[in-house]
């Protein structure tokens, strides 16, 4: 007798283990110069959902940005530890270096507009 299929879940009642600000950041860690449109479009929420986790990233301090034209350029603040207790120990590059280039151990400088920590710090 063949073995049932799991249900795929819709989108409706599916999760992931990464909340918005994650998607945001690591959209943002591909592409230092995306558009907040256009990241909106890709994780799935608002531009002015996606505009408000920018700006509590910035105050977080683990983005920056400087003006392009009538672009933005962000940098990455990778040394910067994950927030939570749990996972604390960790610098957002592990969550980068995991989920975009798939933990084959490229440097920090590999990641665009990542910021390259001070020596002796």
């Amino acid at each position: 007798m063949p073995k049932p299929k799991a249900a795929v879940p819709s989108s409706a009642t599916a999760w992931t283990f990464l909340t918005n600000y994650a998607h945001v950041f690591l959209c943002i860690a591909q592409d230092p110069t995306s558009r907040m449109r256009d990241v909106a479009m890709k994780v799935g929420i608002t531009e002015r959902a996606v505009q408000h986790i920018v700006a509590e990233l910035e105050a977080a301090g683990y983005l920056s940005h400087d003006r392009e034209g009538r672009n933005n350029r962000y940098t990455m603040h990778t040394e910067l530890p994950l927030r939570h207790p749990v996972e604390r120990h960790c610098p957002i590059s592990t969550l980068i270096e995991m989920t975009l280039r798939g933990g084959n151990g490229e440097t920090r400088k590999s990641i665009p507009g990542a910021r390259r920590p001070v020596r002796g710090s």
